[in-house]
């Protein structure tokens, strides 16, 4: 699992991120809500190991292993994912090319593809001239073949048309092992415990609500890891009154 303990994080000289403690199990997914600026993604960055975010206290254990210090790729070969809200365009570099490269050659780039109707976009640059959901649509077909354990994802309905949301959310809820449609006959106590994937989500709309059904809930405010509850019980508090007035009850 993924153990965050008393993480404090510095993005230059400003401290970002304080005395943040998370915990996700196999086969939980958790949400991430929160006001621009207050640190969502420095804590996937963080997570995910980019050196610009400096730990100053506290630690990181996954799978059992301390990588607190650990650099990006080994992170993710040892299970980490994440998909970005605005990843980079990659020239000279193909679509096909990045897929076998992050499943190390061991699937069709053109099976994951058809997943998230992506086939004509292969032979394309990576992110060159995509759309909003193509970009999307993109990460996500990285995360497929990458077959990660822990799965990140920077606020993945955002910048993405109604039709696009609805190939992405049913895709990370593949990814996810929550698929209701697959193995519907068993209860769900028995599809909890033949999931594995962890995942994070931030979201600011709450459209991946709809497709994804979360185990737990939590705002991100001015740094802090507060207000702890069911995600939809959470976005309908924001919705009514707002970040501030909602932290300030969970205090």
């Amino acid at each position: 699992m993924l153990q965050v303990e008393d993480l404090q994080v510095k993005l230059g000289d400003k401290e970002i991120l304080k005395h943040i403690d998370l915990e996700i199990h196999p086969g939980e997914t958790h949400i991430l809500f929160g006001p621009n600026g207050s640190g969502k993604t420095s804590l996937l960055m963080t997570i995910m190991g980019y050196p610009q975010y400096k730990v100053t206290g506290g630690k990181i254990v996954f799978k059992g292993e301390d990588i607190t210090h650990m650099p990006v790729n080994e992170r993710a070969q040892l299970g980490i994912g994440m998909s970005y809200q605005r990843p980079p365009t990659i020239h000279g570099v193909k679509t096909r090319q990045m897929i076998e490269i992050c499943s190390k050659g061991e699937v069709e780039p053109e099976v994951l593809a058809e997943k998230v109707n992506f086939s004509e976009f292969l032979e394309r640059d990576i992110n060159e001239g995509f759309s909003g959901g193509e970009i999307k649509r993109s990460e996500l077909l990285q995360l497929m073949a990458q077959d990660a354990d822990l799965l990140l994802f920077d606020e993945p309905e955002s910048g993405v048309d109604l039709e696009n949301i609805f190939l992405i959310g049913n895709a990370i809820s593949e990814l996810l092992q929550r698929d209701f449609r697959v193995n519907a006959q068993k209860s769900q106590k028995e599809r909890r415990k033949e999931r594995t994937k962890m995942g994070l989500i931030i979201t600011h709309t709450g459209f991946i609500l709809d497709y994804v059904t979360a185990d737990k809930g939590q705002v991100l405010y001015e740094g802090v890891l507060t207000c702890t509850s069911h995600p939809r019980e959470i976005f309908r508090c924001i919705s009514r009154v707002g970040y501030r007035e909602c932290v300030r009850c969970a205090i």
